[in-house]
Formats: C-alpha cells, structure tokens, sequence
C-alpha cells in the first residue's frame, strides 16, 4: 500500500539546468564521487534518475554503466525507478542523486535500490538538507510554490537511519554549499570567507548532502548447542561366573561318579 504522497503529481526533473544553480551543485558532488569512484569495483553501475545520469563515475574500473528513468532521453532503460527491471543481487553500485525528494515513495525507492544491489555493494545518495539555508527557503512564501522548493527534503541523518535499519554501514556523510541556493552564487571575499567559516564550525549545515554507504550481509552459520543430554539411567552389567567358581562344581560330580 503506497503512502498518501505517492498519489501526488510529481515533478522529475530532467536536467540539473533546471534547478537553481545546479551546474555548481552537480559539480561539487563530482568531486566528492571522485575521491571514491576507484574504490568502485564489480562489473555493472547503475544510476537511478535523470540526475544520477549526469553525475561523472568514469574514474570508476566499472565499464558498464547504465541510467534508468522514467524519461526516455539519455537514459539506458526506461522504466519506473521504484519497479527496477533488474534481478536481485546483480548491481555493484548504485547512485540516487536527488531523487527521494522527488519521489512519492521515497523508502521504496531505497528498497529497491537495496534490492538489486550485491553484498557489498556501494550505495551514493545525494540530497538537499531541510536543516540548511537552501531548506529555509521552503519556509518563504514566494519561494516554497517554486520548484524545487515544493517538494520533500529528507534530512541526511533520517537516511542513514534507513539505511542502518537495512544494514548498511555509513562511510562518509558530507555536505556542501553553505548557501540559499536560490539567487546566484557568487565569489567574493565575504562568500569565501563565510564558506571556510561554515565548513569549519558549521559542517553540517551545507545545503547539500552526499551518502556513501555499503551494503554488509552477515553469513547465517547455525550455532550448535554446547551441552548434551545425559541418559537418566545406566544399563546393567550382568557378569558371567568365574572359572574359579566353576571348577569345584566339576570336582563334586567326579567324585559323585566315582
């Protein structure tokens, strides 16, 4: 049964050109993906949405690299992403950029995304932080009509929650852009200033997240029991007679012959 959220129209977006300052966003999270793409090895790389797409994983030894999405341009597959055409335990990695706050089901999406994906397998996720000065914007009445305003943002320690319940283990959590993200972002002397400010003392309040967790499957080994049962009772030994007592006997029925 699909929450009340997945029966709302949702707005996928096909490029990051169409959100604010996207170019900029895509490429900070480019460079957080790159400092892990060596590390990620198998023989397929899936990634989910139109987002995922456009985010560089050719630093990867992974040749096969495929886009699933609802969208039919520059995509692999077309297909429903909370519904993926693909066997259980057969990706290596898969990237969701940005896509849970635009999804009506967005635990289902994680599910899925759980699904396909082998025993450690890497797992990326890149979202907007409600707790940031991009999240406030949902508060200002002329922004939260606009787009991406309107939509659902998922806090980073609510997904690690979620992924810990399915047994991941969280191997980075960084943020980035500690700005609105609604006008332009600009460089100056108080801009860099305020970046190296907030990344020291205020790390977690970037505007935008990226998740690398990987996937751990603890073996079932059945434990055997260290006690045994002991019988309750002993059979009894019933000993034969000795030759001792056996010899008089025959010493008796001589002499009675005699």
């Amino acid at each position: 049964m699909k929450p009340a959220l997945a029966f709302r129209k949702q707005r996928h977006p096909k490029s990051w050109l169409q959100i604010p300052n996207g170019e900029i966003i895509l490429k900070e999270i480019n460079e957080v993906v790159a400092k892990w793409c060596s590390k990620f090895f198998g023989y397929h790389l899936l990634k989910i949405g139109a987002l995922s797409g456009e985010v560089n994983c050719d630093d990867s030894p992974i040749n096969h690299q495929i886009t699933v999405s609802e969208d039919v341009d520059n995509v692999s597959v077309v297909a429903d992403i909370d519904d993926l055409p693909f066997l259980e335990h057969s990706i290596d990695v898969c990237v969701l950029s940005h896509v849970l706050e635009f999804n009506g089901d967005p635990h289902h999406v994680v599910r899925e995304a759980n699904r396909v994906l082998i025993p450690n397998g890497y797992l990326v996720i890149t979202g907007f932080n409600p707790f940031s000065l991009a999240g406030l914007n949902r508060f200002i009445p002329y922004r939260r009509q606009n787009f991406p305003w309107q939509e659902r943002f998922f806090s980073s320690m609510r997904v690690k929650d979620w992924l810990q319940l399915m047994g991941y283990e969280i191997l980075a959590d960084e943020h980035l852009l500690h700005s609105s993200l609604a006008g332009v972002i600009g460089e100056g002397k108080i801009t860099t200033y305020w970046n190296k400010f907030a990344k020291t003392f205020l790390p977690q309040l970037g505007s935008v997240y990226v998740i690398v967790a990987k996937k751990r499957v603890l073996p079932l080994t059945p434990i055997k029991p260290k006690w045994k049962l002991s019988p309750r009772f002993s059979p009894v030994k019933v000993t034969g007679m000795s030759s001792r007592h056996k010899s008089p006997k025959r010493n008796v029925l001589n002499d009675m012959r005699k």
